[in-house]
């Protein structure tokens, strides 16, 4: 059906009109431009092109607003009628070739001459033309009126035959038209004629008009017949070339507008790898290995990779005159086109390439733009790398590099989440349907996050696809990418793998922060079959179960894994040799069932600095692939044990204890347990004598319970994992506590050393007790006993030290000494540490009256103030506490030494404390005062002994010192008076004294001269520096203990001298040294006087 055999004399069919009314025709011829060329051509059309066959089959691929020209089932060599769901509709179409003829039949000059001449049967009309440039001649025929008024009044069609005949200037003559209008009209008619004019006619050229119908002789039948014009034409005569385009004729009566016209084409051709076959669908398959090189002659094909290589490479219309084809990655691009033509599934029973591109790109476009969509058909990614531009595709790829700690900068990976706040979850796809040549959405939606977010819509284009299955590949890809590629690492690396890795790569990343565990590192040597590697310690966890896979760096920078047989410390042996043996200080990496590897794909590559490069890489699921293309569970890959439910903590101790806090004892207790691998926090639950529990959460491993009471405490601890879930089951422990109600431990370690005659210092250990360190007391008392029957109660205050001391020094005396601790709250040691000092007999000490306020009768003669001697018991006690707290006693007798001395005065004190009633009724103080509550031991009660010295005869009218604390020791004077004082600080204890005295003793003394004496010629009288008490008649009687003299001659002593002594006394004595003959004779000499006291 080309344009030129157009059939002007078709007669219109209108229901509207009346029967055998003629109408007018009217047709327009559109050229549409297909794009440039050379394209393949129409895909449901045969034959070679031009023929009626192929011009047949192209009109199925011809859609008149949405509408086949041609059912998709007729005939292309012979179609019926009813084929055509259009008539009178002409196509003819150029491919776009360099060298394409122009389409006839489009008119481009049109020129008409009016003629209006009648023509009657037998005159024909004629009309020269002498242009020889003209394509065709447009004779316009008209009729005044075509009708027959019949007899009964009926108007009535009617026909006219007429010829157009060409004559040549040679005298050829053709007849091109031979028609018969038939059919009726009361007015004016005009029909139309194109008649070719083929190349090579001889011109001029005479165009004639006959009538072969007889003219009408009456008034009832009108069919005049006029030449009325004729038009020259000279056609359009561009070819268009390298454009592909068609021109298309369609009658007004179908059309009362220009139709929408769309087609249907295999498009432009384009270079395609050497051992590539085109499909009949327009994708590839491949044969042989591919070397690099393209066709010669080009051919159709819809894999987007070499659509994009086309695009890159075309002059005409792309970026040809810029980018070359060497500088482009011809293997990258193979290697995307092989994967773009695999045969999946279309979802609808039959298979289909999984990319295709078939786009109709008809309008300048950004570069940068275009490029991109032309990537994001097949998911790729272009960049620019070493002087060539290449392509990198998300498909299934191994890794192809290592990245732990030990090959990244201190800072270490950094992970950003780049997911957009709105999570859409049903997708709209809008793609071209190629049947019914309009645009159709295809709907995906993920019921998982519809849960969660609900229905949020989104819509997207997918650019140049023409596929419902791809179309829903893609509305799957968008929802799984945005719901699981928002995870962005970045780290800085070296040069070694900065240069090494490129975009769209695969990457491993053990990073131990976020597994919890460290299993990679460096190489510290290595062989085919093993390596050994850098840290073997605790810190690094080299795991020998759950089917290990060891991952190393080859030196030419690949990576290969093995799976190991054995792990021996730092050694790690694999099932098979590695190609080649790694290099040392090279990356490894251990991964296994219970924590994998993270995987990531490369987005970018910086170069920092000369040394450094940062990597940013999105999160990479290897089962994405299948889970968008055929619905394949999404693999899950543990990659840290953080999430894991982590073990209960194991050795969980808990312990009370006193501690000091602001200088205060308060009761804890102390929990510890073991830590737990990668675990941060812990959750700790208590309660107090099955009450409710107390939680709290900490990140170490031992926690403090303030303030403990006497009772139980049941503990519970557990793990926290990463995700704050806290292990399975906690561990569990209970414990006794007391609180501050238990007493304070007994004095440990109790010891005595010397500081002199008379003193001596008592050593114990530090309190183990903080209530006694901080705010308590060491309190010391003595009893007299020396056979170890003594007992804190039975013993008198010695002094009463804060709580932290461990010394003190008090007098040497014979009993048994008494410590205890008493911690802030007064509770006193259960037992008492002690020490009993038994002295022998002074030698040379003289003891001059032993006092016993028991012995007289009656017993404890002196004077009694708030004191009574209680007789059922033989001792002194307090009258009444409850109303005198404080009573004295006040001894019998005075001592008197006839003169001032030094004296050594030791006191005797018997006592004990005592609850004066079992019964409530009887304690009248206040309960909180009261220091014991069961009355078990008593010892708020104290008996002091006290002693008043003067140096006056205690006979005539003494002035004596005050009362002071009788303390054992040496005092001087001549007279000396006692007491005592009973005390208690609680009214329901009393105290009873049952042995009260002392004992006064004199020290032996000796005084020796310093320097050698002359005893003259005669008696030698020698003056004592300080007198010797030698008694009195009360006390042993006057001159009883005379001092001893020791005389030694120092010089001249010759055999038969001698000395005498005489005239002893407490103040001196004589000497007088003789020869054999008895003659008075001068000898120097020293003397010893040893005595008793030191007299003033």
């Amino acid at each position: 059906m080309p344009i030129p055999s157009f059939n002007e004399n078709q007669r219109i069919t209108d229901p509207k009109l009346p029967k055998d009314q003629l109408g007018s025709i009217q047709r327009q011829t559109v050229i549409h431009v297909l794009g440039e060329g050379e394209i393949s051509g129409f895909p449901s059309a045969t034959g070679s092109h031009g023929s009626t066959e192929y011009t047949n089959g192209s009109l199925k691929d011809v859609f008149l607003n949405g509408t086949q020209v041609l059912q998709q089932s007729a005939s292309n060599t012979n179609p019926a009628t009813s084929d055509f769901n259009f008539s009178d509709v002409n196509f003819e179409s150029r491919l776009g070739t360099a060298n394409q003829t122009h389409i006839a039949g489009i008119s481009d000059i049109e020129t008409e001459t009016t003629v209006g001449v009648a023509v009657t049967n037998g005159t024909p009309v004629s009309r020269s033309i002498t242009n020889s440039n003209i394509n065709a001649v447009r004779v316009t025929v008209g009729f005044n009126a075509l009708q027959k008024f019949e007899d009964n009044g009926d108007i009535s069609g009617t026909s006219v035959d007429i010829r157009i005949q060409i004559i040549q200037n040679n005298g050829t003559t053709t007849t091109p038209i031979d028609d018969r209008i038939t059919g009726k009209s009361a007015s004016a008619y005009f029909r139309d004629y194109r008649i070719n004019i083929p190349s090579g006619f001889s011109f001029p050229i005479t165009v004639r008009v006959i009538r072969d119908t007889a003219d009408s002789s009456v008034t009832t039948l009108q069919n005049g017949t006029v030449f009325s014009s004729f038009t020259e034409i000279i056609d359009k005569q561009n070819a268009y070339p390298n454009t592909a385009h068609v021109a298309l004729r369609v009658d007004a009566e179908q059309f009362p507008q220009m139709p929408r016209a769309m087609f249907r084409v295999r498009g432009v051709k384009i270079k395609i790898p050497h051992n590539s076959t085109v499909r009949a669908d327009g994708s590839l398959s491949f044969s042989g290995v591919f070397n690099g090189t393209l066709k010669t002659n080009k051919e159709y094909c819809n894999c987007p990779a070499w659509v994009l290589y086309n695009l890159l490479t075309e002059s005409r219309y792309g970026f040809g005159d810029h980018i070359s084809e060497s500088q482009l990655d011809k293997f990258a691009f193979y290697s995307a086109s092989v994967y773009n033509n695999e045969l999946i599934s279309d979802n609808e029973g039959g298979t289909q390439p999984r990319f295709s591109c078939n786009a109709v790109i008809q309008n300048q476009q950004d570069a940068y733009k275009l490029v991109g969509e032309l990537c994001s058909v097949m998911r790729v990614q272009a960049y620019y790398q070493a002087g060539s531009i290449t392509i990198t595709q998300d498909r299934p790829t191994d890794p192809s590099y290592l990245f732990t700690l030990a090959n990244v900068l201190p800072d270490g990976f950094s992970y950003t989440n780049t997911s957009k706040r709105i999570k859409y979850t049903v997708i709209n796809v809008q793609f071209f349907d190629m049947e019914t040549q309009e645009f159709d959405y295809e709907t995906v939606e993920d019921t998982a996050l519809q849960a969660k977010f609900g229905v949020v819509v989104k819509n997207i284009r997918a650019f140049a696809t023409t596929s419902r299955g791809m179309a829903h590949r893609l509305g799957k890809w968008f929802l799984y990418t945005q719901a699981n590629e928002g995870e962005v690492i970045t780290f800085t690396t070296t040069l070694e793998a900065g240069t090494l890795v490129r975009v769209g790569a695969v990457i491993k990343v053990a990073d131990p922060v976020r597994s919890g565990v460290r299993r990679g590192g460096r190489i510290s040597s290595a062989t085919t079959t093993q390596i050994v590697v850098d840290d073997s310690s605790s810190a690094t966890d080299l795991d020998g179960a759950n089917n290990p896979v060891l991952s190393v760096v080859l030196p030419d920078g690949t990576i290969e894994s093995k799976t190991v047989s054995s792990i021996s410390g730092a050694t790690i042996t694999v099932s098979s040799a590695f190609s080649t043996a790694p290099n040392s200080n090279s990356v490894w990496i251990l991964d296994n069932d219970t924590v994998e590897t993270q995987l990531f794909r490369v987005v970018g590559v910086t170069e920092v600095s000369a040394l450094t490069y940062q990597i940013s890489a999105v999160f990479h699921n290897t089962g994405k692939y299948a889970f968008v293309e055929d619905g394949t569970t999404l693999p899950s890959r543990t990659i840290t044990t953080l999430t894991d439910k982590k073990p209960a903590p194991s050795n969980l101790t808990a312990s009370e204890k006193i501690v000091v806090v602001n200088n205060r004892a308060i009761s804890k207790v102390f929990l510890n347990w073991q830590a737990v691998a990668g675990v941060q926090e812990y959750r700790v639950q208590y309660r107090f004598n099955n009450g409710n529990f107390t939680t709290a959460t900490v990140s170490k491993t031992d926690f403090e319970i303030f303030n403990s009471e006497q009772g139980t405490y049941e503990v519970r601890v557990f793990s926290y994992n990463a995700l704050r879930q806290p292990s399975t089951n906690p561990s569990i422990i209970s414990i006794a506590t007391v609180g501050k109600t238990a007493l304070p431990a007994n004095v440990q370690n109790l010891r005595i050393e010397p500081v002199s005659p008379k003193l001596i210092r008592l050593r114990w250990d530090a309190s183990v007790d903080t209530d006694v360190l901080h705010g308590g007391f060491c309190r010391i008392r003595h009893s007299p006993k020396t056979d170890g029957s003594g007992t804190f109660q039975n013993a008198t205050d010695i002094d009463k030290l804060a709580g932290n001391s461990t010394q003190i020094t008090v007098p040497y005396i014979e009993g048994e000494y008494l410590v205890r601790f008493e911690d802030d709250g007064g509770r006193v040691s259960n037992s008492s540490a002690s020490i009993i000092i038994d002295l022998p007999d002074s030698l040379g000490a003289l003891t001059a009256q032993t006092r016993r306020e028991e012995n007289d009768s009656p017993k404890f003669q002196g004077a009694k103030t708030n004191v009574t001697f209680d007789s059922s018991v033989n001792s002194l006690k307090l009258t009444d506490p409850a109303t005198n707290a404080t009573g004295e006693y006040a001894f019998n007798e005075v001592l008197d030494l006839g003169g001032v001395f030094s004296l050594d005065l030791k006191r005797h004190i018997q006592s004990e404390s005592f609850y004066s009633g079992s019964l409530f009724d009887s304690r009248t103080a206040l309960i909180d005062t009261w220091t014991d509550f069961d009355g078990g031991q008593a010892t708020a009660t104290n008996c002091e002994m006290l002693v008043a010295v003067t140096q006056d005869n205690p006979s005539s009218s003494p002035t004596f010192t005050a009362f002071q604390t009788f303390v054992n020791g040496t005092y001087k004077g001549r007279g000396f008076k006692f007491k005592v004082i009973l005390s208690t600080t609680d009214p329901a204890q009393n105290i009873k004294v049952s042995e009260l005295g002392y004992t006064a003793t004199f020290q032996r003394r000796t005084e020796q001269s310093a320097t050698a004496i002359a005893s003259g010629s005669g008696v030698k009288n020698i003056t004592f520096s300080s007198p010797f008490f030698t008694g009195t008649s009360a006390l042993l009687g006057a001159n009883s203990n005379l001092p001893s003299i020791g005389i030694t001659a120092t010089d001249n002593i010759t055999s038969g001298d001698y000395f005498q002594v005489t005239n002893i006394s407490s103040t001196g004595f004589s000497v007088h040294f003789k020869d054999s003959s008895n003659a008075s004779i001068n000898r120097n000499f020293n003397f010893s006087a040893v005595g008793f006291g030191k007299g003033v």
